[in-house]
């Protein structure tokens, strides 16, 4: 099989000099840039993207386990329970979290058992719980958000006001795109 080689651009490889970091790491994004011409725009974009968020979840996950001894799923449970002062139902927060309600179920014995959310039967249907912040869970989650808000302010502290309002918008215009694609079946 032959490979396309193609020489590197002096943007492309000052690119790739600012996501490599300096242990030697690569990620994928960077090894494109290695032959871009073997890569359309959409999928560098989409590189660029999982590249992106995948090490911003790295880190908040290392932190939130080295400061608050805790998960980021513990803490996507919470942050839901949080905007939901009366509770929510397991079946609400499954569809709310993208995740199966096996996933919620394990997650919220944890937190129970630390003391973090209650648990009581709905008085309309006993085959349904609902779940809420003790107001421990809410004190706690109170410090884990203040101190994840500090963190993604650290993270995306180089951008501009305007130029994260503008990614902001452009992020806007590529998830209607997706969902508009999703929506006719592609």
């Amino acid at each position: 099989m032959l490979a396309l080689v193609a020489r590197m651009t002096p943007k492309a490889m000052e690119e790739r000099k600012d996501t490599a970091t300096t242990d030697g790491w690569v990620d994928g994004e960077t090894k494109v840039l290695e032959a871009p011409a073997d890569h359309g725009t959409e999928l560098r974009l989409w590189l660029r993207l999982l590249t992106c968020s995948t090490l911003v979840e790295t880190e908040i996950r290392r932190r939130l386990r080295e400061e608050f001894d805790s998960t980021l799923p513990r803490f996507d449970l919470m942050a839901q329970l949080e905007r939901a002062k009366d509770g929510m139902v397991l079946g609400e927060v499954s569809k709310r979290m993208m995740v199966s309600p096996g996933n919620i179920t394990v997650l919220v014995e944890r937190l129970a058992e630390s003391g973090h959310i209650s648990r009581t039967t709905s008085a309309t249907d006993r085959r349904v719980q609902i779940i809420a912040l003790t107001p421990f869970g809410r004190a706690e989650f109170e410090k884990m958000a203040a101190a994840h808000a500090e963190w993604i302010d650290d993270l995306f502290g180089t951008l501009s006001a305007k130029d994260g309002a503008v990614l902001l918008d452009e992020l806007g215009k590529l998830k209607r795109s997706i969902v508009a694609s999703l929506a006719k079946g592609n």
